[in-house]
């Protein structure tokens, strides 16, 4: 799956019919892949793995699972394997925690977690020890890979993965939910370690790793829904933080923090809904940031996920987890 951005941008010509371009949707992101001749294609590398679940996931939303090939699907993901259990960006890439998360979640999207059985690869336990011992036994917290880079983007994607196949015995749970609420603020949000600035992406991966952990007790709710519905500016779109612009991607970083939490009514849910119909591209399908800008498959996928939490006709229900 390519990350190239465009070419279409998004509040184009015949953006005045506001209704989601399902089809058009479906055929951009089929097209990604066709685009090797671009510069863009191979600078984009070590987000292959990546974009396969972002566009996967995009398409099972908009109800067409079936839009790109299963076993090529497959084929890839395995092929970015290494032998510790970890997954690279792409063949030949090091093993890093976000690719292995998103392996998994691709695997398991397709309900293929069987092809892991074999000796050479070692079944879900191999890739479960990979996660698990990117665990630091004395603060609980997720390192990225052997260099030992922190964040609790990690952590999540580690209970998430970890959750998707059964495994979650392999750590600590008791201190990597201490160490999420080491990162929690006075305004009641999360930051990327103790001490950091509350922003809603990382907000995301600490309400959701509490809430795989089963702990939402540790919540301040109100403040909290409070802090992440200030998110929203006067087009209907949200940011990540406090004088920052809106970005479509948020319509998921924030409305799933909110939905966990059950605040998700507290956003104006027809303004944001509007906000990111105008940034799909109408001729060409792909959704941008913001209005104005190019198309890609990030922004693509979590607009639609934005618009399935906010219950969009027709889109397949996503949980917020």
């Amino acid at each position: 799956m390519s990350l190239v951005s465009g070419p279409g941008r998004g509040g184009g010509q015949g953006s005045g019919v506001m209704k989601l371009e399902v089809e058009k949707h479906v055929k951009y992101i089929q097209s990604l892949d066709t685009r090797r001749d671009e510069l863009e294609y191979w600078l984009t590398e070590h987000l292959r793995l990546n974009g396969v679940y972002w566009g996967l996931t995009a398409l099972h939303l908009l109800g067409h699972p079936e839009a790109l090939p299963r076993k090529e699907t497959i084929e890839f993901i395995l092929s970015c394997q290494h032998d510790n259990g970890g997954f690279g960006a792409a063949p030949g890439h090091d093993a890093h925690m976000l690719y292995t998360v998103s392996a998994v979640q691709v695997l398991a999207t397709v309900d293929a977690f069987d092809e892991l059985d074999t000796p050479e690869r070692g079944g879900l336990l191999n890739v479960g020890k990979f996660i698990a011992n990117l665990q630091d036994a004395s603060t609980g917290s997720f390192a990225g890979d052997e260099w030992g880079e922190t964040d609790t983007r990690f952590l999540f994607g580690a209970m998430n993965a970890l959750s998707l196949m059964n495994l979650m015995h392999l750590v600590d749970l008791t201190k990597a939910v201490n160490h999420v609420q080491a990162c929690s603020n006075f305004d009641g949000g999360f930051g990327s370690s103790p001490g950091a600035e509350s922003h809603a992406a990382q907000i995301y991966t600490c309400v959701g790793a509490l809430a795989i952990a089963g702990r939402l007790d540790l919540v301040d709710k109100d403040r909290l829904g409070g802090w992440l519905s200030e998110r929203q500016l006067p087009h209907g779109g949200l940011n990540g933080r406090p004088e920052k612009l809106e970005d479509v991607c948020y319509s998921w970083w924030v409305g799933s923090s909110l939905a966990i939490i059950d605040r998700l009514h507290w956003i104006d849910g027809e303004k944001l809904t509007n906000f990111i119909l105008r940034c799909q591209d109408p001729e060409n399908g792909g959704v941008a940031d913001r209005p104005g800008d190019m198309v890609d498959v990030f922004h693509t996928n979590f607009s639609i996920a934005g618009l399935s939490l906010l219950k969009y006709p027709g889109l397949v229900e996503v949980d917020p987890i």
